[in-house]
C-alpha cells in the first residue's frame, strides 16, 4: 500500500470528480464515478509502485524516502515490479470494460509518462523534469471528462493546463526543503541547480499561466460569475504567496524562505478551485 503513495493519489482524485460533474453538467452516475475513481487510483498506484521500484537506488540515499519498503527490504524488487505491472494491467482493463476505452488509453498514457518519461528519462537528467513529467498528474481530468463524454473537450484541456502549470510551483517548494536529499542522490531538481530567486521567478511565471487557464475555463465551460470571482481570488492569493517567496529569496533580511508555505498553499488552491467548479455547475443562474 505504501508503494502506491496514497496521499499523492488522493490529491489527483480531488480533480477527477469536479471534472466529471462539469462534463455531465450535474451529477454523473454514481456507478460511473466509482468505476472511474477506482480505475484511476489503481493506474496511479501502478505508476507510483513502478517509480519506487526504479528509484530504489536513490531512495535509500534520501532521508524522506529511505523508509520505503523497497529500500528497507520489506518488499523485494521483484515483488514491487510484479505488483506494479499487475496493478497497471488490471486498472486499464477495469477502465476499458467498466468506463470506456478512451479513459483506459488516457490512463495508459499517464502511466507511461510517469514511469518512462519522468522516472526513467527526465528525473535524473534535467532540472525541468517535474515540468514535463508532471503531465502525468494532469491526466485524471482528461480521464474524468472522457469517462462522461467519451472524448476530450476544451474544458478538460484547460483543466489539464491548470494542473500542468500548477505542478512546478507546487513541487519546487518541496524540492527546496529537501534539496540536500536531491543533491545527495544526484537528482537535478531546479532548486538544487539554480538560485532560489530564479526558481521563484519561474514559479511566478507558471502561476500566471495557471491563472490564465483557470479564467479561460469561464467562457469555454460556461461558468458563472461566482466561479470567476473565486478563481480570480484564489489565483491572486496563490500568486502573492509565490511573490512573497521571491521577495524573501531576494532579501534574506525579510526572514526565512518558508517555501513549504507555498507548497501547502498550492494544495489549498487546487482543492478550493475544484470545489468552486463543482458548486458552480449547480448554481441556478
Amino acid at each position: 500500500m505504501v508503494l502506491t503513495k496514497p496521499r499523492v493519489i488522493e490529491l489527483l482524485l480531488v480533480t477527477t470528480i469536479p471534472t466529471m460533474i462539469l462534463a455531465a453538467d450535474g451529477w454523473p452516475s454514481p456507478g460511473l464515478v466509482l468505476a472511474t475513481l477506482v480505475g484511476g487510483a489503481a493506474a496511479a498506484g501502478s505508476a507510483n509502485t513502478l517509480n519506487c521500484y526504479i528509484d530504489r537506488d536513490i531512495d535509500k540515499v534520501m532521508n524522506r524516502t529511505r523508509r520505503r519498503p523497497t529500500v528497507t527490504g520489506a518488499v523485494s524488487p521483484g515483488a514491487a515490479l510484479t505488483s506494479g505491472l499487475v496493478l497497471g494491467v488490471a486498472s486499464l482493463l477495469w477502465l476499458g470494460l467498466l468506463v470506456n476505452w478512451v479513459s483506459a488509453l488516457l490512463a495508459a498514457g499517464a502511466i507511461l509518462i510517469y514511469v518512462v518519461g519522468y522516472t526513467m528519462i527526465l528525473k535524473r537528467r534535467t532540472p525541468q523534469n517535474i515540468v514535463w513529467g508532471g503531465a502525468a498528474g494532469c491526466m485524471p481530468v482528461l480521464i474524468g471528462w472522457s469517462a462522461v463524454t467519451g472524448d476530450v473537450g476544451w474544458p478538460a484541456v484547460l483543466l489539464f493546463g491548470v494542473i500542468f502549470f500548477w505542478t512546478p510551483p507546487h513541487y519546487w517548494p518541496l524540492s527546496m526543503k529537501f534539496r540536500s536529499d536531491y543533491a545527495a542522490a544526484g537528482v537535478p531538481m531546479l532548486p538544487v541547480v539554480a538560485k532560489d530567486t530564479k526558481v521563484a521567478r519561474e514559479m511566478i511565471a507558471y502561476t500566471l499561466a495557471m491563472i490564465a487557464c483557470s479564467l479561460l475555463l469561464i467562457p469555454a465551460a460556461g461558468m458563472t460569475w461566482v466561479y470567476a470571482v473565486v478563481a480570480s481570488a484564489l489565483g491572486g492569493w496563490f500568486l502573492w504567496a509565490c511573490i512573497s517567496l521571491l521577495r524573501r529569496a531576494e532579501d534574506p533580511a525579510r526572514g526565512k524562505l518558508r517555501a513549504m508555505n507555498v507548497f501547502h498553499a498550492s494544495i489549498t488552491y487546487l482543492t478550493l478551485l475544484s470545489v468552486a467548479i463543482s458548486v458552480d455547475v449547480f448554481l441556478p443562474f
